[in-house]
């Protein structure tokens, strides 16, 4: 009997994935807004909800020198850590939580939290690293455009202000919307770990 059950089951599995009613099923008619007796305002905006950002989302915790990530990375693996590129004075990664696919961060070695803490030579690598990332981008990821910039303090937005970092997203003319400005939410084509390789591979020699 019990393969009977499991027969019958995965029939009526299959039939719901094809879209249609398991068999002996009865059509159930959809409801309206009204009568499910949920409260909301219809628009046309559709919804993407992604639950395991809240581990992101709801840590509000600034660290300090004692556990910056930016500090930590720099001691790690580069692949496990997402790191594309070491400099002299400062080093490039992937954001861990990037709004689109070769989202970098430009970061000094130095535990610095703002722009003009940063000396002169630190001043001009970042810029360098910066220039050839975008150089970088464009082959690899074939963007349109970037947005580049850094948030300074923890009221203009940064995550993690104690450590200076520039923010260098590529952008396409496809994804151009303030979904992920607005939310906070991208759909994400490529893993990380992919795009990491794509990246460091095609960085160039000093």
């Amino acid at each position: 009997m019990g393969r009977v059950t499991e027969s019958s089951e995965a029939h009526e599995s299959s039939e719901a994935h094809a879209g249609q009613q398991p068999s002996g099923a009865q059509a159930r008619p959809a409801e309206s807004l009204a009568d499910s007796g949920l409260v909301g305002d219809a628009d046309d905006m559709q919804r993407l909800w992604t639950p395991h950002r809240m581990v992101y989302v709801a840590d509000t915790h600034q660290p300090d020198q004692h556990d910056c990530p930016f500090c930590h990375a720099v001691t790690q693996d580069d692949e496990q850590v997402l790191i594309v590129h070491r400099g002299v004075y400062g080093y490039v990664l992937l954001n861990l939580y990037p709004y689109n696919n070769g989202h970098l961060l430009v970061c000094p070695y130095r535990h610095i939290a703002t722009y003009d803490e940063a000396s002169p030579e630190e001043v001009a690598e970042i810029g360098a690293m910066t220039q050839t990332a975008m150089r970088v981008l464009k082959e690899t990821m074939n963007c349109h455009g970037f947005n580049i910039g850094m948030n300074q303090g923890e009221a203009a937005g940064a995550g993690i202000a104690a450590h200076l970092h520039q923010h260098i997203v590529p952008r396409w003319r496809a994804d151009s919307n303030f979904f992920p400005i607005i939310a906070k939410t991208k759909s994400l084509p490529l893993l990380l770990g992919d795009v990491r390789d794509k990246v460091a591979a095609a960085w160039p020699d000093p």
